[in-house]
């Protein structure tokens, strides 16, 4: 009998405490907690402060909420999916600049690459010079465009 009471003394502490735990977590969940609710149109937007996760809800045919898809998880996926792609672009690159090299003849003697390199300067420096030939034609032109339409305007005048 001794027994009897004290399991019920002791079942008459601890589920008031139990109660009062899940009251105070459900509290919580629902209030000043972990979820908030926001009005929008006619429905609420409800934020999961621990996850971050957005649902929408809406009342019309009882209380229903649905995820929000989240832009950032396909923003990430599809910047994995361009990593992934980069990588694969730079290893093709790469694969071709080997063989590239490896198709290409050495060259015998270091004098043979040096003249090459004055042959490029050469002709650099000749287009360089035809370039600066073109601009000062065009800017004759210019000048002399500029020229013959102050000479209409004064003739107006």
């Amino acid at each position: 009998m001794r027994k009897i009471l004290l399991l019920c003394f002791a079942a008459s502490i601890a589920l008031p405490a139990a109660a009062t735990r899940a009251a105070a977590q459900s509290a919580l969940d629902t209030e000043n907690g972990r979820y908030t609710l926001s009005p929008v149109a006619d429905d609420y937007l409800r934020l999961d402060t621990r996850t971050g996760a957005v649902s929408t809800c809406s009342n019309k045919d009882g209380w229903v909420c649905r995820a929000v898809p989240d832009e950032r998880s396909a923003l990430d996926a599809e910047i994995g999916k361009l990593q992934a792609e980069n990588k694969s672009l730079k290893e093709q690159l790469a694969q071709r600049d080997s063989s590239a090299k490896a198709n290409v003849a050495p060259k015998s003697d270091d004098k043979k690459g040096s003249d090459s390199i004055d042959e490029s300067f050469d002709r650099l420096r000749a287009d360089n010079q035809k370039l600066l030939a073109l601009i000062d034609r065009m800017w004759d032109r210019l000048i002399e465009m500029a020229g013959r339409v102050q000479k209409k305007l004064s003739e107006k005048i």
